[in-house]
């Protein structure tokens, strides 16, 4: 494995990264492979905040589509990353690499309250801090809360994976002519409505010139210690 390339990086996993090959829930070995990758990366230093979505269990935005008032729906998906938040947490301490869990939404007998004092803490003690409950308020996505969160740890790169290796012009699962992007400026990234980020996270980056990348969340350990794999959102 190459050097990290980083110091302190935010890391964006999808719920449906914890499904293993489910159709609904957390599978457990997934949960464990994702905590050893990470711990592997601490080990060679690096320091590592992520943002669970909660897809795996309930979307809102779907759900807001089916009748349900979109600020409940999207308060459902919130308790959703904070499920797969404790999964990934124990999983973590389980596999010996210390984790915290810090929620946007209040929930103090679970985890303990977001503040970004208490993340920066925890990473420079080498810690994993998750981060749960998007931006703690409905119409925003976790893309969303991972660009908020990658801004308040200081993180050095904005890391998404996804179930592809990369973005490309159009889904590679559906079609086999997909070409893929190794490198997009975020207005670039905006102006193809590719859909891998929501618009309102590739424009708080851009604001704030933290650099995206986007690769297959089958291949964290070895990827994101190569900036080759995968495709970069970033000024050109």
């Amino acid at each position: 494995m190459k050097k990290p390339a980083y110091k302190r990086i935010l890391l964006k996993l999808s719920g449906e990264s914890l499904l293993g090959g489910q159709n609904f829930g957390v599978d457990l070995e997934r949960c464990r492979q994702i905590a050893t990758d990470v711990k592997d990366l601490t080990q060679l230093g690096m320091q590592i905040g992520i943002v669970i979505g909660g897809g795996n269990i309930f979307r809102g935005f779907k759900a807001s589509q089916a009748g349900l008032n979109r600020t409940p729906a999207d308060q459902i998906g919130m308790l959703g990353t904070l499920i797969n938040g404790i999964f990934l947490q124990q999983a973590f301490e389980k596999n010996g690499c210390k984790a915290k869990v810090l929620s946007a939404v209040a929930c103090d007998r679970f985890v303990e309250t977001f503040s970004w004092e208490k993340s920066l803490k925890y990473l420079e003690q080498g810690e994993v801090v998750i981060f749960v409950g998007g931006t703690g308020n409905p119409y925003f996505t976790t893309d969303s809360a991972a660009a908020l969160r990658a801004l308040e740890i200081q993180a050095e790169v904005l890391i998404k994976a996804t179930k592809v290796d990369g973005i490309y012009n159009k889904d590679p699962l559906k079609y086999p002519d997909a070409v893929k992007f190794d490198q997009l400026t975020y207005s670039e990234a905006l102006a193809k409505n590719l859909q891998v980020m929501d618009a309102a996270a590739i424009a708080l980056c851009r604001e704030n010139r933290i650099p995206i990348r986007v690769f297959s969340d089958r291949s964290l350990k070895n990827a994101i210690c190569d900036p080759s794999v995968g495709t970069w959102v970033q000024e050109s």
